[in-house]
């Protein structure tokens, strides 16, 4: 038996959606409505169970920025480059890089616009690219900041 998991955000508006009045009702039923207009009845056939997943909690979501920062010092070792990421530069990829329908899906694009790209060139071309570095990521007026010390150059 082979065990397939699929995740996908149909229905996920439904869920969030809001009630008029002061009664808070459930919209669970929307959902399931709104993966039934998505998948096939043919598809959904073959699906044994729909579960239900409801936002992320803080917790979770910093382990999660954790993860896209491990996988990105991962990339960063063989060039000799040290991440370091304070708590407040993490907080801010939570808060920015995680949306309660897409889930942490953004968070991805976001470390890849603000970190990934801005090193790129100097992993590259330029201060990071002969002996590798240290960097050190925080926030400075409300936004990311990113200072690199590089590697002293030792003559052999």
């Amino acid at each position: 038996n082979i065990i397939l998991i699929m995740t996908t955000n149909a229905g996920a508006e439904s869920l969030d959606r809001t009630s008029i009045g002061f009664a808070r009702q459930d919209n669970s039923t929307d959902a399931l409505a709104d993966i039934r207009k998505t998948f096939t009845p043919e598809f959904r056939n073959r699906l044994d169970t729909i579960v239900q997943f409801g936002s992320l909690p803080p917790n979770v979501i910093a382990t999660v920025v954790d993860k896209f920062l491990v996988k990105l010092q991962n990339q960063l070792d063989e060039k000799k480059v040290f991440l370091s990421v304070d708590d407040e530069a993490r907080k801010w990829l939570g808060v920015n890089g995680y949306d309660a329908k897409m889930g942490a899906r953004p968070m991805d694009r976001l470390i890849q616009d603000k970190i990934k790209k801005p090193l790129a060139e100097e992993v590259l071309f330029g201060t990071l690219s002969q002996k590798g570095g240290n960097v050190f990521v925080s926030i400075k007026d409300g936004e990311l900041n990113i200072e690199i010390e590089t590697m002293e150059l030792t003559e052999a």
